[in-house]
């Protein structure tokens, strides 16, 4: 696999000279995390080894189109990410998983590819790009539930993650996101801005605040509402959709887990449309969203395996956007589910059941996705600008990752510069660096972020 990585070098050195421990140090020391995901640190994934490492530039969630842009412009950078991440995991293959339809970077990326790697082209359905779907479509294997990737020996990380890589070992630490602005936006427009900026400063980019709006954090599916737009940006910040407040997807959304309850008891027929087209169901987990709502209806405690089933739900949303014909949101009551799981400490015990024979004819068209979640006036080109927006302040959360916040390493006062460590990683703990995202002085420091404002200190 050594012999096969070629032409890939950091600061004059052949990455054959850089050892696997050096390579994850690199990646600790510029607070990489996962930037497709929740945010899991991945010098830890990097520190693992594994047979095969996959690049997830799927791009989920209909109307963003961060990473497809990324992989077009910056194909050697996202080659040499998966190169350190072979490298340092021991992986004896790479694949680079996207869809037939971006042309522009299937045709930057194949020409740089090793011996070793492969493109693995995927149909436009939905929900590729989920980490478990991803690994299944491209090598047939099937993470068990409750498992993780690396219990297949397979590590998966997205193209901005690897980006990141690439430039760790260059000694530059993550400072800022690349993300998507769309919706009904005034002007659709994928732009990188440095961590920490007001996500009401981004919108600004993108034709500024639209009252009549309602903002979504993240994909149309999986993403969340913003209460506050003062907000910061994020290393996991996935991108920002503008949509009208009487729009179905945000009315269901702002619906109360109670209300939910209240209609699933009163309408669910027990079609199995649910059950049929969960992603999980259908490569063999247990989790049935439909006999879930059931159980939670009567208080029919049943199986408990069948109650911890909730636990493997991936909140990918088909069940409540897609399947339901009367309007039902298992996936919300999935999510309370599983809060109240895991608070009391309980984790899902099943086994990996048969694979559904039709899964693959069941997976839904990206289309018809976009058609039934009314979004096809908002489907619009979102073009990467090459510009880097620069705030008066930034405000960088401490814990912008899964694992412990970081620790300040600044004081009030103290002149910084971007790029420079601000927040440590506690002793012993899981956990990233955070580092300054722009040249300024710290003006506050609270226990859930540091703030920075452009030149002095205010009075």
């Amino acid at each position: 696999m050594i012999e096969e990585i070629k032409n890939v070098s950091f600061n004059g050195l052949s990455i054959n000279e850089i050892s696997e421990d050096q390579l994850s140090l690199h990646v600790r020391n510029a607070g990489v995390v996962g930037a497709g995901g929740a945010g899991f640190p991945t010098h830890v994934k990097l520190s693992a080894k594994a047979e095969i490492v996959i690049v997830n530039a799927a791009e989920c969630e209909p109307l963003l189109k961060t990473d497809q842009q990324l992989a077009a412009r910056y194909p050697e950078q996202v080659v040499k990410g998966l190169s350190i991440a072979m490298k340092a995991t021991g992986a004896q293959q790479g694949i680079i998983a996207l869809k037939a339809k971006y042309h522009e970077a299937i045709a930057a990326l194949e020409p740089l590819l090793s011996a070793n790697m492969q493109l693995s082209i995927m149909p436009d359905i939905y929900p590729a790009g989920d980490e478990v779907i991803t690994i299944w479509l491209t090598t047939g294997r099937r993470v068990p539930p409750g498992g993780i990737p690396l219990n297949i020996g397979v590590v998966v990380n997205n193209v901005q993650t690897l980006i990141n890589v690439a430039y760790a070992v260059e000694g530059k630490p993550v400072t800022t996101r690349t993300l998507t602005l769309t919706g009904a936006v005034k002007k659709p427009i994928t732009v990188t801005v440095p961590i920490g900026t007001s996500l009401r400063d981004v919108l600004e980019l993108a034709g500024g605040v639209d009252k009549e709006l309602t903002y979504i954090n993240g994909g149309p599916m999986m993403g969340t509402l913003i209460p506050d737009l003062s907000a910061p940006v994020t290393k996991t910040t996935g991108g920002l959709i503008g949509l009208p407040k009487d729009h179905p997807l945000i009315k269901r959304k702002t619906m109360s887990v109670e209300a939910v309850l209240r209609i699933a008891k009163t309408v669910c027929e027990q079609c199995n449309f649910c059950t049929e087209l969960c992603p999980r169901h259908m490569i063999g987990h247990e989790l049935s969203p439909h006999k879930l709502i059931r159980a939670v209806n009567y208080k029919s405690i049943g199986d408990p395996l069948l109650i911890t089933s909730a636990l493997t739900c991936s909140e990918c949303g088909v069940c409540e956007a897609y399947a339901c014909p009367v309007g039902i949101s298992p996936l919300r009551v999935n999510v309370a589910l599983k809060a109240e799981l895991r608070a009391q400490g309980i984790k899902y015990q099943g086994e990996l059941g048969k694979e559904d024979p039709m899964a693959k004819h069941r997976l839904i068209p990206s289309s018809r996705l976009m058609d039934r979640l009314r979004l096809r006036p908002w489907y619009k080109e979102a073009p990467l600008s090459l510009e880097v927006y620069e705030p008066d302040e930034v405000n960088l959360k401490l814990q912008q990752h899964i694992g412990a916040p970081a620790v300040p390493v600044v004081k009030v006062g103290d002149v910084v510069r971007s790029g420079q460590l601000i927040g440590e990683i506690p002793a012993g703990a899981l956990g990233a660096k955070v580092h300054a995202s722009i040249d300024g002085t710290v003006t506050q420091i609270t226990p859930q972020a540091i703030t920075i404002r452009k030149g002095g200190a205010t009075k």
